[in-house]
């Protein structure tokens, strides 16, 4: 609650949601994401200065497959598909399929507690 308070106070921009491990990911409400990076970046720099911690923005959407697309940017795919409540990522090469499971599916299992916070979604397969 402190870190959404303080992110608030210092870029004026709604936030839904702080996860905290390695790096600090805020998830912003819908069009806020200008408010927060501010011009050139310098919000998100000023708060990386002040907690000393890498910073992740991403925008929530109400689509289940947008919000995903929004998670894994700046990773390129080719699409993201729903079957019954699994996600399937459609990887554009091995190398971005490496990137987006991660040593031991430690990338992948993040990604899907996420999502899971928000939408209903059992499992999600990269292909």
């Amino acid at each position: 609650m402190k870190l959404i308070t303080l992110f608030e106070s210092m870029t004026g921009a709604k936030v839904k949601d702080c996860i905290s491990n390695e790096k600090l990911i805020f998830v912003m409400e819908e069009n806020e994401m200008g408010k927060a990076i501010g011009r050139n970046g310098v919000n998100i720099k000023r708060i990386e200065n002040k907690l000393r911690k890498k910073i992740k923005l991403v925008e929530f959407s109400n689509d289940v497959l947008q919000f995903v697309k929004n998670m894994i940017y700046p990773i390129e795919i080719f699409d993201v598909k729903q079957e019954n409540n699994d996600l399937i990522i459609h990887a554009k090469d091995t190398h971005t399929r490496a990137m987006l499971i991660g040593r031991e599916r430690q990338n992948i299992n993040h990604l899907n507690d996420i999502v899971r916070r928000y939408f209903d979604v059992k499992e999600m397969k990269v292909v």
